[in-house]
């Protein structure tokens, strides 16, 4: 009863933030916010195969763009004509089954590109599992940029503007339950054990193989489904969104945050994605005081904000009760 409690109580709440958020901000406001939570998204679904399973993939980028234009030319090609020919539906009811279909689709086709590098790579760690997963997101990048029936270099315009608030922090909250979850089942603990020791593991009976292109496949998917809100909201694709560069700024996130907290990735990608908006103001000197600050603080931190560790809210509720009133005796 509680848990379908706290469902219903999430969904209203998205509900209503996503009827005020909208018309109560700024929206080049409301933009960063949304960037914020696909960040969210992306970091959290890469810290599954960088922090759970202590592989390096350095690809994220090519199977958020699997995702991205699969979803766009399934709304283009499908999900428009169907919004369409839904007469009885309300247009926010109707917009969000055919993003649902398409944050689905795109999912989908990026699971199986992360099931397929998975499987080869499995022989493979450190710097050589990073070099495959690089070459996967370049050819990927490559495809789309020699697909005329995808834009190609010029793009590809026209794309619904589907993604509201609900759908990209409810996909936020979808994949931080999840990630918990898995984190506190044995299958998560299967997975930290072999980041920790996989020969260690493999000894145990974990069976290693399995649990790498599992973790494999749940970072695709949901990096595929943040290539769609990302395409659902911008209503524009454009290859040079999925470049090496970007696979490196969700690598940022999470090793900032942490490998293996998913708080430390939220609070990661929260920081690196308003980070370089705050710093507008010197746009000469941006960058220089942005990568200045990211190696300072991990030469002072170098396991991250969080570290292995996660946020208690329970303890820090109890903590600031236990605190005494100001100016009491």
């Amino acid at each position: 009863m509680r848990r379908t409690l706290e469902v219903l109580g999430t969904l209203a709440a998205l509900v209503v933030l996503d009827s005020v958020l909208p018309r109560a901000m700024n929206p080049y406001y409301f933009q960063i916010l949304m960037l914020v939570g696909i960040n969210i998204v992306l970091a959290v679904s890469l810290n599954l195969v960088n922090g759970f399973t202590g592989q390096f993939s350095i690809g994220h980028a090519g199977f958020m763009a699997v995702g991205a234009y699969t979803s766009a030319m399934f709304t283009l090609k499908l999900g428009a004509p169907l919004v369409g020919s839904w007469h009885g539906l309300p247009p926010p009811v109707a917009h969000g089954f055919a993003l649902l279909m398409a944050l689905l689709a795109g999912g989908l086709l990026a699971a199986a590109a992360g099931w397929l590098v998975g499987l080869p790579s499995l022989r493979l760690r450190g710097d050589y599992l990073a070099i495959v997963t690089l070459g996967f997101g370049e050819i990927i990048r490559v495809l789309i940029l020699n697909i005329n029936a995808i834009g190609a270099a010029r793009g590809l315009p026209g794309i619904p503007q589907y993604a509201t608030f609900f759908w990209v922090f409810g996909s936020v909250v979808a994949v931080i339950v999840l990630a918990r979850h898995l984190a506190q089942s044995t299958h998560g603990r299967a997975l930290f054990a072999i980041r920790d020791d996989e020969v260690a593991a493999e000894a145990l009976g974990v069976d290693t193989t399995r649990y790498k292109v599992l973790a494999f496949v749940l970072g695709a998917f949901f990096a595929g489904v943040a290539g769609g809100l990302f395409a659902h909201f911008l209503s524009y694709l454009n290859p040079s969104s999925f470049t090496f560069i970007r696979s490196i700024e969700v690598i940022a996130m999470v090793v900032l945050g942490g490998m293996g907290s998913i708080s430390g990735s939220v609070m990661a990608a929260v920081v690196l994605t308003l980070l370089p908006e705050a710093l507008r103001s010197v746009k000469e000197l941006r960058m220089v005081i942005y990568s200045l600050m990211l190696i300072v603080l991990m030469i002072t931190r170098p396991q991250g904000l969080m570290g292995t560790r996660e946020l208690d809210w329970g303890r820090l509720i109890a903590w600031l009760r236990r605190r005494p009133a100001k100016g009491a005796a």
